[in-house]
């Protein structure tokens, strides 16, 4: 695995009127500091590449859908380049993404899926790189 990710079981706890899915605690393994929530909708079959945060910490949950996420670790420190995490209801968990890791992410369902993000820090374009596509080499065979 990509050194620094990390990918935190999740509980999910039925209940007569529908579940409850946990997400985050302060005191949760991957948890750096509170800036901003906000959820990301990607439709079936598409892809969403290549970003990668040069001070946001990402803590990525998956309550609705299936959603791959694919991350590219470039850093010279780096044994290993790719890692992928396919996040669902069925494998319900939080997958942390320390700065400096290149993300992407393809919608597996049939419908929309939807990824909430815990972000260490609000939002700032100034801090975010972008790819496109083909520019890391990677088959995501949609």
């Amino acid at each position: 695995m990509i050194n620094d990710l990390i990918v935190t079981p999740l509980d999910i706890i039925s209940t007569l009127n529908g579940d409850v899915l946990h997400g985050m605690k302060n005191n949760s393994k991957g948890f750096v500091s509170f800036g901003e929530v906000y959820f990301s909708e990607i439709k079936p079959k598409t892809v969403k590449a290549w970003k990668r945060h040069r001070k946001m910490t990402l803590n990525l949950v998956v309550p609705i859908g299936e959603i791959k996420f694919v991350m590219f670790d470039d850093r010279e420190t780096s044994d290993v380049n790719f890692h992928e995490v396919i996040i669902s209801r069925e494998n319900y968990c939080r997958l942390t993404i320390p700065p400096m890791i290149w993300v992407g992410f393809e919608g597996l369902s049939r419908n929309n899926s939807i990824v909430l993000n815990i972000a260490s820090i609000p939002h700032d374009p100034g801090e975010v790189d972008r790819k496109n596509l083909d520019e890391i080499d990677f088959n995501w065979e949609i």
